[in-house]
């Protein structure tokens, strides 16, 4: 029995060997996937984060551009909220946080959070019905009444931008940034937070142009602002860009690879379904293991079969066997003459 067992144990080991070089043939043959990547026309946003104030009016305007019911501007000058590390939600698609500024304790760091707009994003990728597109200008846009509600995007975005809105039970949506995308000539060709920033450390503008104001910026002040252009190269681009005085790390921007994420996913997948070798191969992994477990079920019922026969005919003796009142087994016959002739002994003449 046990040699059975382990011949059956290689036999499956086997088959799943042959299997992987199918697997790994297909990953070899598959061509990285190319994305949008930056073009001429994409647009794009250059944050000045020393010159923020954290007047929040940003917030605001977004607010109202997206069609909420926002709260009377003044109320946005509340600086307590400060005092947590918030993030967008279905509600507020951009927060402005404070950070401790290392070379002024007294002058935070003001970071706005929004949806970075990738050259090639990975919500878009994720997508299985084709809710989220990259438009040419740059703006990365979603249509509800595609979404299925899976919420891929938020699981595939590198920046933890998108949200759900779990309020609304009957038509949930997935919510972010979409650049204005939607009133970009009514707000005269800029998103509403470019528009109302009073500091004008928001410049919008093509992409390329963008980074051209930054490297000059960085240039002309070197011992002011750090020598790195966040978005230029971050997660394959993107087209909200960043400029600092202090490390990006230090506030809390993520630390990414140049290579989009798409490349990987998209790789994988495309190795796992190409000509579809490997799902074929995987389900006849999957056949096999389940022949092999009835083969063995029924090798067992084969080498117990005597067994229960011998069982059953020990049954069959017991149950034509007379019972006593007691229900234990009747005394044979010689037992029970035996017990009457004791009891005529006992009796009187």
């Amino acid at each position: 029995m046990m040699n059975r067992s382990r011949r059956r144990f290689l036999r499956a080991m086997g088959v799943a060997g042959l299997s992987v070089p199918t697997i790994a043939k297909a990953s070899a043959n598959t061509k990285t996937p190319t994305g949008a990547g930056s073009t001429a026309e994409q647009m794009g946003v250059l944050v000045d984060l020393p010159m923020c104030i954290g007047c929040r009016k940003c917030e605001y305007a977004c607010q109202e551009a997206a069609g909420f019911d926002v709260a009377p501007l003044e109320t946005f000058e509340d600086k307590s909220v400060f005092a947590e590390f918030r993030r967008p939600r279905p509600d507020s698609y951009t927060v402005v946080n404070a950070f401790t500024n290392p070379s002024d304790v007294t002058k935070p760091i003001h970071v706005k959070t929004n949806c970075m707009h990738c050259n090639e994003p990975a919500c878009v990728s994720a997508c299985l019905v084709g809710a989220f597109r990259k438009e040419s200008n740059g703006a990365v846009v979603y249509d509800a009444w595609k979404c299925m509600g899976c919420r891929y995007c938020m699981v595939a975005c590198p920046f933890q931008i998108p949200t759900y809105d779990y309020d609304e039970p009957l038509v949930p949506e997935v919510r972010k940034c979409n650049l204005c995308a939607h009133k970009l000539k009514d707000n005269g060709g800029v998103p509403s937070c470019v528009k109302i920033c009073p500091q004008e450390c928001l410049i919008y503008g093509r992409r390329n142009e963008l980074l051209q104001i930054a490297r000059e910026k960085i240039r002309a002040r070197p011992d002011y602002y750090v020598d790195h252009v966040y978005g230029e190269n971050e997660a394959g681009g993107t087209s909200w860009l960043y400029i600092s005085s202090v490390q990006f790390e230090k506030l809390g921007f993520p630390a990414l690879a140049s290579s989009p994420p798409p490349h990987l996913t998209e790789t994988i997948q495309h190795a796992v379904f190409k000509g579809w070798i490997p799902p074929l191969a995987l389900f006849g992994l999957l056949a096999t293991a389940m022949w092999l477990t009835r083969s063995g079920e029924r090798c067992l019922t084969d080498e117990a079969g005597p067994q229960r026969e011998v069982e059953a005919s020990q049954d069959e003796h017991r149950e034509d066997a007379p019972q006593s009142e007691d229900g234990g087994d009747a005394p044979q016959d010689g037992g029970a003459t035996e017990l009457v002739a004791i009891g005529q002994m006992g009796s009187k003449p």
